[in-house]
C-alpha cells in the first residue's frame, strides 16, 4: 500500500535522530555505494530521463512548457560521470557534523561547548533536473540530515529511478532506513507545508513564482532565492578582449541556470569600442538583445530591442540579455542594488581601488572580479556539491554546502554545580577561560569511560 505523506515524513523524522549519530566513515561509505550505483545503473536511468524528455518535448511543442525547462531535464553520460563525482567528492570533505565551534571554562570543572549538529529533517522541493535529487540527497546524507524529497512532475520517471538506487545502496551501507523519502503528487507538497512538527527546513528550487509559493504557504523556515538576476559590469579601465570572453560565458555557457548572466553594465568611455564587438559575438550565438537608449544608439546597426523597466527585474534563463551604458562604477552600483537578486554580480576592470569599491558596494551574496558570473556554484566553489543558492542574510548564503546543512546546540560538562554559589555577597566568580580543548575529546573520554 502507498505511503502517505505524514507517514513518511515521520519516518524521516525516526530515522533523522539515529543519522545524527552516524560515524564519518559509515557515511563516506554509504555516499561511495550511492556513487557506484549510480555508475552501475546508468543506462536504466537514461532510459528513465529519455521518458520524460519524450512528454517534455510534446509539451513544449505545444507552448506548455520551455525550451530552458527542457534543457535542465536531459541527462546524458556526461552529466551522470559529474553526478558520480560529485558524490565522490561529497565523501572526501570534512564531516561538518561535531565539531567545536566554541569552547569556554566557566569555572573549573564547569566547561561548556558549541558543538555543530544537523538540522534534524530537511524537505527539498525542486523543478526539472533530476541530477538535484543527487546533489541533495548526498549533501543531507553527509551533514547527517534526513531528507524529504519533491521533484517535479516533468522529471518523475528519472527521479523515481535515482531514488530508487541511492535509497537502496545507502541503506545497504549502514545509514538508518526511511533517511530518504520521495512524494510525486503536488497535493502532498500542501500538506508537507504544514508540517512543520516534522520537518526543520524547507529547500525549494525552482521559478520565482514557485519560491514565493513556498514562501508565503508555511511556517517551517526557507532556504533559497527567488531568483537569479545576474549583472557583469565592463569598466574603462578593463582588459577588453577579457571582457569579451567573461561576458559571453556568463551569457552563452548555460543560458538556463540561476547564475548566468542577465544584464550587462558598460561603463559610457569603452561603449563605443566594446559593444559592437560584443554585439556581433552575442548574435552569432543568437542571443536576442535588449538595450537602453543609448546602446541602441551605438549598435543602430544591429537589430536592438528597447530595454524596459521590466527588463532590468528580469531573469530570462534563455538567450536574451538586456545592455545599458553607465556613467561610471558608482551607477553600476547602484543599479544592481535596485535591480538585482542579491545573488551574484561580477566587474571586469583591471583597476584594483576601482574593484574592491564594485566588491564592498554590492549587496550580493557572491560579488567576483575578473571572474564569470557561472562560477557561483556548490560544486565549483569546492563544496562539494549545493542543496541551493540562498540570497537571504540569516543562517546560510550564498551556494548552500555542508554547512549550511547544520546547526549547533550547547553542551555543559559540571561536577555537581548549581547558581546559587554564583549569586550574592559571597559569588564564586566565573573564569570564562578560553578551552583548547576539542568536543571530540570529551566524546572519546565518555566513550571509553562508566
Amino acid at each position: 500500500m502507498r505511503k502517505g505523506i505524514l507517514e513518511k515524513v515521520r519516518e524521516a523524522r525516526a530515522a533523522a535522530l539515529r543519522l545524527a549519530n552516524v560515524p564519518t566513515e559509515v557515511k563516506n561509505n554509504a555516499l561511495r555505494a550511492a556513487a557506484s550505483a549510480i555508475l552501475d545503473k546508468r543506462e536504466e536511468i537514461l532510459g528513465a530521463n529519455e521518458r520524460d524528455v519524450e512528454i517534455a518535448n510534446k509539451l513544449m511543442n505545444r507552448g506548455k512548457i520551455s525550451r530552458a525547462l527542457v534543457d535542465r531535464l536531459k541527462l546524458d553520460e556526461a552529466k551522470i560521470k559529474t553526478v558520480v563525482k560529485m558524490i565522490e567528492d561529497v565523501a572526501k570533505l570534512e564531516d561538518p557534523v561535531g565539531r567545536t565551534l566554541y569552547a569556554i571554562e566557566l569555572d573549573e570543572g564547569l566547561e561548556l561547548y558549541r558543538v555543530s549538529t544537523p538540522i534534524g529533517v530537511i524537505g527539498a522541493i525542486f523543478e526539472s533536473r533530476p541530477d538535484v535529487l543527487p546533489q541533495i540527497s548526498s549533501l543531507c546524507l553527509k551533514s547527517g540530515n534526513a531528507v524529504i524529497l519533491k521533484g517535479g512532475r516533468e522529471a518523475r520517471n528519472s527521479n523515481e529511478v535515482i531514488y530508487g538506487v541511492i535509497r537502496e545502496a545507502t541503506e545497504g551501507a549502514g545509514i538508518p532506513r526511511g533517511w530518504m523519502q520521495l512524494i510525486e503528487a503536488r497535493a502532498e507538497v500542501r500538506e508537507m507545508l504544514r508540517l512543520e512538527e516534522y520537518i526543520d527546513l524547507l529547500v525549494p528550487r525552482g521559478s520565482k513564482e514557485f519560491i514565493k509559493y513556498i514562501q508565503k504557504n508555511t511556517k517551517i523556515p526557507v532556504l533559497g532565492h527567488a531568483e537569479g538576476i545576474c549583472h557583469v559590469y565592463v569598466d574603462k579601465d578593463a582588459n577588453l578582449e577579457m571582457a569579451i570572453e567573461i561576458c559571453y560565458d556568463a551569457k552563452v555557457q548555460y543560458p538556463a541556470v540561476c547564475n548566468a548572466m542577465e544584464t550587462l553594465l558598460v561603463h559610457e568611455s569603452i561603449a563605443e569600442d566594446f559593444l559592437p564587438r560584443m554585439a556581433q559575438r552575442y548574435l552569432a550565438a543568437g542571443v536576442e538583445l535588449r538595450g537602453c537608449e543609448r546602446t541602441r544608439r551605438i549598435l543602430k546597426g544591429y537589430k536592438i530591442k528597447r530595454a524596459t523597466e521590466k527588463d532590468w527585474a528580469t531573469e530570462y534563463l534563455d538567450l536574451i540579455l538586456s545592455i545599458k551604458v553607465v556613467k561610471d562604477v558608482d551607477e553600476a552600483i547602484q543599479h544592481i542594488n535596485t535591480y538585482g537578486s542579491k545573488h551574484t554580480d561580477s566587474i571586469v576592470t583591471e583597476n584594483k581601488k576601482t574593484a574592491l569599491k564594485f566588491l564592498e558596494g554590492v549587496d550580493s551574496s557572491s560579488v567576483m572580479h575578473n571572474a564569470s558570473t557561472r562560477f557561483s556554484d556548490g560544486y565549483r566553489y569546492g563544496l562539494g556539491a549545493e542543496v541551493g543558492i540562498s540570497t537571504g542574510k540569516i543562517h546560510a548564503r550564498g551556494p548552500t554546502g555542508l554547512e549550511g546543512l547544520t546547526t549547533y546546540k550547547y553542551y555543559l560538562m559540571g561536577r555537581g554545580n548549581v547558581v546559587s554559589n554564583y549569586l550574592g555577597p559571597n559569588a564564586r566568580p566565573f573564569t570564562h577561560r578560553k578551552l583548547e580543548k576539542e568536543w571530540r575529546e570529551i566524546v572519546q573520554a565518555y566513550s571509553g569511560g562508566k
